[in-house]
């Protein structure tokens, strides 16, 4: 649904019939899912200039236009990458895409059991992470419907990452006052793969990043994140929307 989204064909039937239905609820997704891939090239890019030449891709999904190891490359020649997704026919169409990129990997697991995603012998293989890394959980923890759960996780992966390193993260956020809008499109998610949608406020969010250092401007809007345009620095958070934020490890 996400690669539908960016305008990409490596979707399949059931991804574009429930992806249309989520644009006829919230129309503005895949503006939003192209604001979010810029967040990622922005993020990794500033990355790349504070030194740090090592990333974790947790929840990647299918390689699209302008990854995570195209960036980076192009930012630091050398730099490595790991996508970590559950999903195995993604890692298939992964490895085959990313076969000849030898400072890349795909790997299986599981973002509730982030310990065995830090622990995975691949992962460890290609990373040092004794050396700043920059740990991307981009739009899905969301798909997560406990709250204590996504705090934990991202608490766990938080205690793996080095000084210097940083984590970026992206999450649906809503007011209350437009919940109904968001229970229409978890229904929506509840028939697919990712199984529920639960968008969490902006308390909520912002606790992820307890601890760290936030990267100016904060946890905003993906689209209000260091913007090619004026206009997009003004946002609005009495509506639906995906923040964005990463922050460093002291």
């Amino acid at each position: 649904m996400y690669d539908f989204y960016l305008g990409g064909k490596d979707n399949f039937a059931a991804d574009r019939e429930a992806a249309e239905k989520i644009i006829a609820i919230v129309p503005d997704v895949c503006s939003t899912t192209k604001a979010n891939r810029d967040f990622l090239g922005k993020a990794v890019r500033l990355a790349a200039e504070h030194g740090v030449r090592q990333f974790l891709d947790i929840g990647a999904g299918l390689p699209t236009q302008e990854n995570v190891h195209q960036v980076a490359q192009r930012a630091a020649p050398g730099s490595k990458t790991v996508y970590v997704d559950n999903d195995p026919v993604v890692l298939v169409h992964a490895r085959a895409l990313l076969d000849d990129s030898k400072d890349t990997r795909a790997v299986q697991g599981d973002l509730r059991r982030p310990q065995e995603i830090l622990d995975h012998p691949e992962v460890r293989d290609h990373l040092d992470l004794s050396q700043p890394v920059a740990v991307l959980m981009l739009a899905v923890l969301h798909f997560l419907p406990g709250h204590d759960e996504a705090a934990r996780i991202v608490e766990t992966v938080k205690q793996a990452i080095p000084p210097g390193g940083f984590l970026l993260l992206s999450h649906f956020y809503t007011p209350d006052e437009q919940e109904r809008k968001v229970q229409a499109g978890g229904r929506v998610y509840q028939s697919t793969n990712s199984g529920s949608l639960t968008a969490r406020s902006l308390e909520r969010i912002t606790g992820y990043f307890s601890g760290l250092e936030l990267v100016e401007p904060g946890l905003v809007p993906v689209q209000a994140w260091r913007p090619d345009w004026e206009e997009d620095s003004v946002f609005d958070l009495s509506v639906p929307g995906l923040l964005g934020g990463m922050a460093r490890v002291p």
